[in-house]
């Protein structure tokens, strides 16, 4: 695994760089940095918020507590425990600290180098996993991502991620192609049975940049305790700045037809294995 953090040295498989000095300079990826993201797909990066994260993580509790009066889009599920916050989108209009987090400092320099380009915000979500909530079937985020060639996903842990509260698997090397889908737009079972899944085990504030089309997948909470993950996903500038777009499709799709029955219905693939509230 590859690691940047805020330390230097070289440890077995890791490779640590300087953290980002808040406000004071560009985030510059190593050429071995790089390389990993271009063999395996993924990069796990450290000390890559430039706020505090204490100030992040209020904001994530902030947008959590607004229920019915929440001007973003909110998707629930039931649990044990209940009906639940499953994941907020859409929310940038009306967060200057997260739009600043996400598009602006070291995470947009970060996706930038990964792109090849200057990167743009393309989405965002927050997807809760909150203690009881669900995962997320395996599959490839760029089925998902209409209007777009090329996009990057990063996931931002608010808390820390593990094995036990359903932390991201990804697969190493599969993300050069779309992989053979199901009817849902996840990878299909017989895929997902040939292929070798990697827990990635984070710390609050760690950042996993992946490609838009590495296999991933996450299992359920069941630590009894939150796993919080904040998910910006960028394009490069190109393309064209398409947020509003796809929100706009999104809305549209969401409004117009019936969510699959038996299933919460958060994007435009069946990934989510949540029960309907």
């Amino acid at each position: 695994m590859i690691v940047a953090e805020a330390t230097k040295g070289h440890r077995h498989h890791e490779v640590v760089h300087d953290a980002y000095a808040w406000g004071m300079a560009q985030v510059t990826l190593t050429p071995e940095q790089i390389e990993h993201f271009g063999s395996t797909g993924w990069l796990l990066l450290r000390d890559l918020v430039a706020v505090p994260f204490e100030e992040v993580r209020a904001e994530v509790d902030r947008l959590a507590s607004a229920g019915d009066d929440a001007s973003w889009l909110d998707h629930y599920e039931m649990t044990d425990d209940g009906r639940r916050l499953a994941r907020s989108e859409d929310f940038t209009p009306h967060s200057p600290l997260l739009r600043s987090v996400l598009c602006e400092g070291p995470l947009l320099d970060v996706a930038s180098a990964l792109l090849g380009e200057q990167a743009l915000l393309y989405k965002e979500k927050i997807n809760y996993k909150l203690a009881g909530g669900a995962g997320f079937a395996p599959h490839q985020d760029k089925p998902a991502y209409p209007y777009v060639d090329q996009v990057l996903s990063v996931m931002v842990a608010i808390d820390d991620s593990t094995e036990a509260n359903g932390c991201l698997e990804v697969v190493h090397g599969r993300h050069q192609e779309v992989l053979l889908q199901d009817d849902r737009g996840c990878i299909a079972a017989e895929v997902v049975e040939e292929l070798a899944w990697n827990p990635v085990e984070m710390r609050a504030g760690d950042c996993l940049f992946f490609h838009a089309l590495t296999p991933h997948r996450s299992g359920p909470n069941t630590s009894g305790r939150d796993r919080r993950a904040l998910f910006p996903t960028y394009n490069g500038a190109s393309e064209g700045d398409l947020r509003d777009a796809y929100y706009a499709a999104k809305r549209e799709v969401f409004a117009s037809s019936d969510p699959e029955a038996g299933r919460v219905r958060l994007s435009l693939i069946g990934d989510f294995q949540g029960r309907p509230a």
